[in-house]
Parts: C-alpha cells; sequence; structure tokens
C-alpha cells in the first residue's frame, strides 16, 4: 500500500509528462477528512484532459491505487478521480477560472511540485 505522499507523487509524475499545465499540490489533511491531497491541473482540451485523466488512472491503478470514483468524463470541462487519499481535478482554463478551487481550499498548504516530480 502506498502512502498519500506516493500517490500524489506518482500522479503529479503522470500529468506532467502528459504536459498538463499548471500543476498544483494542496495538502488538505489538516483541513478535511476527504482526501489528503488535491491534485490540481489544466488541459488544453477535452483530448487532453482524457489524456491526462486516462494516464492518471493507468498509472495508479498499475500501481495498486485504482479511482474509487469517477466524476465528469462526458461534460470534458472537469474530470474527478477520487484515489481515496488523493483527490485529481483536471480541468479546461475556463471552468477552473470559474471554480477557483486553489482560492477555496487557500488555507491548504501548497506542497512545491518540483519536491515531488523525479523518480517514482
Amino acid at each position: 500500500m502506498m502512502t498519500p505522499k506516493e500517490v500524489v507523487s506518482l500522479g503529479a509524475n503522470a500529468l506532467n509528462e502528459k504536459k498538463a499545465k499548471d500543476i498544483k499540490v494542496l495538502k488538505t489533511d489538516k483541513l478535511t477528512s476527504l482526501c489528503d491531497y488535491f491534485l490540481i491541473c489544466t488541459g488544453t482540451s477535452s483530448t487532453h484532459i482524457k489524456t491526462l485523466t486516462d494516464e492518471l488512472e493507468k498509472r495508479l491503478s498499475d500501481a495498486g491505487e485504482p479511482p474509487l470514483r469517477r466524476e465528469g468524463f462526458r461534460s470534458g470541462n472537469w474530470v474527478l478521480l477520487d484515489f481515496g487519499c488523493v483527490v485529481a481535478h483536471v480541468f479546461t482554463e475556463e471552468t477552473r477560472d470559474f471554480y477557483k478551487l486553489e482560492r477555496l481550499w487557500s488555507d491548504a498548504e501548497e506542497v512545491e511540485l518540483s519536491s515531488l516530480l523525479g523518480p517514482c
């Protein structure tokens, strides 16, 4: 079983390798029992969002952490993948600007992305 930090690190690497834009990791464990981390990024199109979420799901499933829940695939503007300890949000730029999750969760600690990227 992977630790939450290992799950979010593997997820961040998968998104980075598929050219996700503006990847943010918020540590939410002290603020909510929903999850330990939010993994947030932007895709450039609905096709790119599908590519990002497919890679994220494959990489984490292969590591023994399949998503517990998937939301939003049909709309193509926002896909949520719930891995239990990590909830990933993949948005179009417009939808991300509208919902402003980073502002909504501004009390969460932002994890420096460079500390998570690299060999997993």
